[in-house]
């Protein structure tokens, strides 16, 4: 049996699935199993992944379920004594594997493991890596206002914890990894590896870039949520809307690349402020403000550019240089 269990759901992956089974393949800790759930490709991702020689990819292929039923059936499949998730455009840093396997050994008490997430460009190139963040323990409360985990390709969970949390919720089309998260916080402390670990890859085909849908499903988790938190922990509900309204600013500047879209960034940080004035306090709410305030007054591909020149200058995070192989990530 091996020791951790490895869920990939593909969907049409053909071009992006190779390159995350290499990332698995590059890891320092070996003994683990690649669970691939098919989820109804019609592309050559499963006639991709029957040539890759390594006995530890196993492929179960289904009808097009979603991604939170493909997650679900690999926890299904799973006989890993921790489990974690990777998405089949999504890439790991080689030790990935190996810190926070060890972060869940030395902290006996914890039930989930996390590192810090850098995002990436259809080529796999460094856009940007937010701010660190220290959450340890319990992570509840801060699960509540905001998704710090990023992405659904991050955690490291012990088994008992994961079947405890119940299965993705697949009535939500997006944001049912928070979902999930803010079920397992609930339940157990987490440990942080401060490293960043995770490359997310942003592209124009993602679900960060369909904003009402985001918005839609974002919101409907902050509500469920908030019915199930206990009532010293209400007044964060103002928080956690401001803070979604936030970041749906931001996927509007960087997927609608239009005055359109710098309209709806505009309406959405204004959402942010209504719901929790404090944020204007925030580094990065001020960075947006700079950011749409030019856009507003230059031309769009013009501010584009220079607010791009300024974050090169003045970045969001202080990153240390990521390396995936030999290659520099950031």
């Amino acid at each position: 049996m091996p020791v951790i269990s490895v869920i990939i759901p593909a969907y049409n992956a053909e071009k992006t699935i190779l390159e995350t089974i290499q990332s698995l393949q590059k890891q320092t800790f070996t003994d683990f199993e690649i669970i691939v759930i098919n989820d109804g490709s019609t592309d050559g991702t499963v006639e991709l992944l029957n040539a890759i020689e390594d006995s530890r990819v196993k492929v179960f292929s289904y009808e097009n379920g979603g991604l939170p039923v493909a997650r679900n059936r690999g926890i299904d499949r799973a006989t890993g004594e921790y489990i974690t998730f990777v998405d089949a455009d999504d890439l790991w840093t080689p030790d990935k594997l190996e810190l926070q396997l060890t972060a869940l050994r030395q902290h006996p008490e914890a039930g989930i493991a996390y590192s810090w997430t850098a995002f990436i460009n259809e080529n796999s190139e460094f856009l940007y890596a937010w701010e660190p963040l220290y959450y340890e323990g319990n992570v509840y409360p801060k699960l509540l206002i905001r998704n710090f985990i990023s992405s659904g390709s991050n955690i490291m969970g012990r088994r008992e914890f994961i079947e405890a949390a119940g299965r993705f919720d697949p009535t939500l089309k997006s944001a049912e990894d928070w979902d999930y998260y803010i079920r397992l916080a609930a339940l157990c402390p987490f440990v942080l590896v401060p490293k960043y670990q995770i490359l997310y890859r942003r592209s124009s085909q993602s679900m960060t870039s369909k904003v009402d849908v985001m918005e839609k499903y974002g919101l409907t988790v902050i509500e469920r949520a908030f019915q199930e938190a206990p009532p010293e922990l209400q007044f964060l509900k103002n928080q956690s809307l401001a803070y979604q309204y936030r970041f749906l600013t931001q996927l509007s500047i960087a997927h609608v690349l239009d005055d359109k879209g710098v309209k709806q960034a505009i309406q959405k940080l204004q959402k942010a402020i209504q719901w929790y004035p404090k944020i204007l306090l925030d580094r990065q709410t001020m960075r947006l403000v700079l950011k749409l305030g030019l856009m507003r007054l230059l031309p769009y591909k013009l501010s584009s550019n220079f607010t791009q020149f300024i974050g090169k200058i003045f970045p969001a995070s202080s990153t240390k240089n990521l390396r995936l192989g030999n290659q520099d990530v950031i």
